[in-house]
C-alpha cells in the first residue's frame, strides 16, 4: 500500500475520532457526578490512549517519512500541522485530563476541554482535507 493512501487512512481515522470526542464525549462529561466522572475518566483515558496513540504515532511517522523522502510545501505544511497537534495535545489536553484523573472536579475544566478542543477539531479536519486534496491531485 502506498504511503499517501496510508496517510489518508490515519488522517481519516483521527478526524472521525476527534469529531466524536468533540460532539459526544467531552460534552457528556458534564452529566457525571464527581465520583462517577473520576471512575469513568480513568477507564476512558486508558481506552482512548489505546486507540489514539497508534494513530497519532502513525501520523507523525508518515509526516517524518514524507519530509525525509522529499521536502515539499505539502510535506512541510503537513508535518507542521501534525507537530502542532502533538504540542497542543500534550501541553493542554494531557494537563486537563491529568487534573480530572487527580480528582479535580471543576465544571470550568470540563468546559475548557470542549472549548479548547475546537482548535484541534478544526486542525485535524483541515489536515484531512489538505491531505485528501493532495492525494486526489497526485492521482
Amino acid at each position: 500500500m502506498e504511503l499517501s493512501l496510508v496517510r489518508i487512512l490515519f488522517d481519516f481515522g483521527l478526524v472521525v475520532l476527534i469529531w466524536i470526542v468533540q460532539l459526544i464525549i467531552y460534552p457528556s462529561l458534564l452529566y457525571f457526578s464527581k465520583k462517577e466522572l473520576i471512575q469513568w475518566h480513568k477507564k476512558y483515558t486508558q481506552g482512548i490512549f489505546i486507540i489514539v496513540s497508534p494513530m497519532m504515532i502513525g501520523q507523525l511517522a508518515i509526516a517524518a517519512v514524507q519530509l525525509f523522502q522529499e521536502i515539499t510545501l505539502f510535506s512541510v505544511m503537513y508535518a507542521s500541522i501534525v507537530f502542532a497537534l502533538w504540542v497542543i495535545t500534550f501541553v493542554c489536553f494531557v494537563k486537563l485530563h491529568g487534573k480530572i484523573t487527580d480528582g479535580v472536579f471543576e465544571k470550568n475544566i470540563l468546559h475548557q476541554l470542549t472549548n479548547r478542543n475546537w482548535f484541534r477539531t478544526i486542525l485535524w479536519t483541515a489536515l484531512f482535507i489538505f491531505s485528501l486534496v493532495n492525494f486526489t491531485i497526485l492521482r
